[in-house]
Formats: C-alpha cells, sequence, structure tokens
C-alpha cells in the first residue's frame, strides 16, 4: 500500500514544554488511522503538529512533501483538513457561510456547488438551518458542520479530533457511519483522535496508542480490539 503520511522523530512542545518525544507513525492511502490515548497524552499536539500549528521537529512527509516548517495555510493547500476539538464552526455566520469558507482556496465554482449539494444531502438537518447562525446549532448540529465544512476543501486527508465528544451516542453513531461512507465514497483519508477507544477501533483500520507523548503499540484495530489484555491495560474497557 502507498503511504500518504509518514511521520518520523516527530517532537512538538509549547515553549518549554515538550508534548511529543519523537513519535513515529504513518498512514496509508485511503485508510482510517485511530489515535488513542487518555487526556495529556498528545494527541491532540499530534494533529496540531500536522498542521504547523504547534512547535515541531523531526519529519512529517505528505504525499511526498515534507510539512515541518511550512506555513499552515500552505499545508491547506496541500489538501490536509482539519476539524478541531470544539468543533471551531464561526458562530456568527450562518451555516452555508461556514461551509463557503471551507472552500476559500478553491475556484471551481460549480464543483463546489455540487459539493455543497453533497453536504446538504449527508447532513439533511444542516440544509434546514442553511440560512442560520452557526452558533445557534445544537453539539452535533456543530460537528456535521464542521466535518462538511472541512471536506469543502476536498482533502486528501481529513484530522478529526475527538468527534464523538459530548454528543448523545444516537448523533455520534450517526456522524460516524457517515465517516466510513465519506471514506469509502469520496476515498477521504482519515486520522481519527479520540477518546472513544472501542468507537474508534470499528472505525480504524489500524490504530495507535499514545502515552505521555510517546508511541506505546499500534496494530491493526481488529487485532487491538480484539486483545483483551490490551484493552484492559491501556484503554480501559
Amino acid at each position: 500500500m502507498t503511504k500518504l503520511l509518514e511521520v518520523s522523530g516527530l517532537n512538538a512542545a509549547y515553549g518549554a514544554t515538550k508534548v511529543l518525544h519523537g513519535i513515529n507513525f504513518s498512514l496509508e492511502v485511503g485508510h482510517i488511522t485511530a489515535i488513542l490515548g487518555a487526556n495529556g497524552a498528545g494527541k491532540t499536539t499530534t494533529l496540531r503538529a500536522l498542521c504547523q500549528t504547534v512547535k515541531t521537529s523531526g519529519s512529517i512527509v505528505f504525499d511526498g512533501q515534507q510539512l515541518v516548517g511550512k506555513a499552515t495555510e500552505n499545508v491547506v493547500r496541500m489538501g490536509v483538513a482539519h476539524v478541531p476539538d470544539g468543533r471551531g464552526t464561526f458562530g456568527a455566520l450562518s451555516t452555508e457561510e461556514n461551509l463557503r469558507l471551507g472552500a476559500y482556496v478553491r475556484n471551481d465554482k460549480a464543483e463546489l456547488a455540487l459539493d455543497m449539494e453533497k453536504a446538504f444531502t449527508r447532513f439533511p438537518i444542516l440544509k434546514q438551518r442553511r440560512h442560520q447562525q452557526a452558533g445557534t446549532l445544537s453539539g452535533g448540529e456543530q460537528q456535521m458542520l464542521a466535518i462538511s465544512r472541512a471536506l469543502m476543501l476536498r482533502p486528501k486527508l481529513l484530522l478529526l479530533d475527538e468527534p464523538s465528544f459530548g454528543l448523545a451516542p444516537l448523533i455520534v453513531a450517526e456522524i460516524f457511519r457517515i465517516m466510513r461512507t465519506i471514506n469509502q465514497e469520496d476515498k477521504v483519508s482519515m486520522l481519527l483522535v479520540e477518546q472513544n477507544a472501542s468507537l474508534a477501533l470499528d472505525l480504524a483500520d489500524h490504530a495507535y496508542l499514545l502515552e505521555t507523548g510517546s508511541v506505546a503499540l499500534s496494530g491493526p484495530a481488529e487485532q487491538i480490539k480484539n486483545d483483551e489484555s490490551v484493552r484492559k491495560a491501556y484503554l480501559g474497557y
């Protein structure tokens, strides 16, 4: 399989506080990879390092190009879309305006209109709310909007930070079902940070477990999910 993303010796820090300690991982084209771990393990920092919004060293090769040292906007233009923890919607703008912002680097208006309709087909509630201020949407609706806005970029890689956080189980199940559809139909590779290990392992092809900024173990998601000793020792279920 072809690797879309290959990370080696990645360090990341906030000022003098080092969070990632030389981690290595990779993601194959078309696959979903999960990054698991407790709070403070470095999961969110890993996504920020890929986006170059935190101080990093080491190597991040995406689609054959080195990301370390690039401006964040250039990382986005290369096809990396980020759905951050907390969703990051622009609350004062409408649902439709948020979606259009996700496509700000694109000039293909006809294709953009098709992608807008695709978002409304996948998440019909967003069509009903297209003129409503994003800040007045429910938590689940905001998460649907955040994912749809990121997809308006037509990314090669979608970074998802805790998409299940704070949402009702039925909403989470629907969002994860649609994420699988997006992966299969649009061939969008995904790097998923998720504290709900069971949920993430059901969706992912491969998983890495972070422990205090280092990779503690990795393997096929199915294998980790079925290893009772690993689940009890590291994943808490």
